[in-house]
């Protein structure tokens, strides 16, 4: 798919709501990237782009990153090594079983917004807000 036709499709400012939503619950961040090049294989670009983005420097390494390439019809959704460690691979899997249904249908805001809450009840789950908590990433979708 085109991802200029893909992201004309999106409704950012639902996903950035979900993204406050989710994230008024815990002291995880939470990013949207789509990307315009294909992705072969979107779990290695999601692992490089969660580094390049600096996902990785949150203070309790609880971020988690949900990448589309729509050039490639691929997606991933990644974490860092605190929230991986508490949800394992069987986490990411069924998250990504659950995109899949609405991503296939064309509901590409509520693929993502389900992923968001998904997420977000994970994070808020193992890392629930603290006191001296701060929104560490910024909330909009990233487009590169």
């Amino acid at each position: 798919m085109n991802p200029y036709a893909f992201l004309s499709q999106l409704e950012s400012d639902q996903i950035r709501a979900a993204i406050l939503r989710a994230e008024r619950n815990t002291s995880g961040e939470i990013r949207v990237l789509i990307v315009h090049e294909p992705a072969p294989d979107p779990v290695a670009e999601a692992h490089a782009r969660f580094r390049a983005l600096r996902m990785h420097k949150t203070k309790r390494r609880n971020a988690i990153l949900i990448f589309i390439a729509p050039a490639s019809q691929t997606f991933a959704v990644v974490g860092d090594v605190g929230v991986h460690a508490l949800c394992g691979e069987e986490f990411w899997h069924d998250l990504r079983d659950a995109m899949v249904p609405h991503l296939k249908a064309r509901h590409y805001t509520e693929a993502i917004v389900l992923a968001i809450a998904r997420a977000g009840e994970l994070l808020a789950q193992h890392f629930p807000p603290t006191s001296d908590d701060r929104d560490e990433l910024p909330d909009a979708v990233l487009e590169e």
